[in-house]
């Protein structure tokens, strides 16, 4: 799986202009050729600052989707950030869930005192 992040930093004033670029782009972006989910997010602590998280099937879906005029219609709206927006490309070579969580805290309960109450995720 590709994750595939973009953190904008928004002027204040085109709050409601980036807004509008971003929110018709969600659907059919969703609905495209690989693609496993695609959202926007905003920070509870700055309402400026903006994410758009994508995850794709294969780095062939994503190049697509870059490649594709709607992304271009999002590049064209840097001019209402306040700087660049910084770009990830991730490659997922393992994911884990709820059953991970459960079994590292059920180690813990019942293990307080290995590592320090703490346990590698790496091992």
């Amino acid at each position: 799986m590709i994750v595939f992040k973009i953190t904008m930093n928004v002027i204040p004033e085109k709050q409601l202009e980036i807004m509008q670029t971003l929110l018709p782009m969600i659907e059919p972006t969703a609905k495209k050729k690989g693609c496993l989910g695609f959202s926007v997010f905003s920070d509870i602590e700055d309402q400026n600052r903006l994410s758009l998280m994508g995850e794709w099937e294969t780095r062939k879906d994503l190049d697509h989707h870059i490649a594709s005029h709607q992304f271009s219609v999002l590049m064209g709206a840097k001019g209402l950030l306040c700087e660049p927006p910084d770009i990830q490309i991730l490659t997922v070579s393992r994911s884990e869930g709820m059953d991970a969580v459960d079994s590292i805290r059920n180690h813990k309960q019942s293990n307080p005192s290995s590592l320090g109450g703490q346990r590698s995720l790496t091992a």
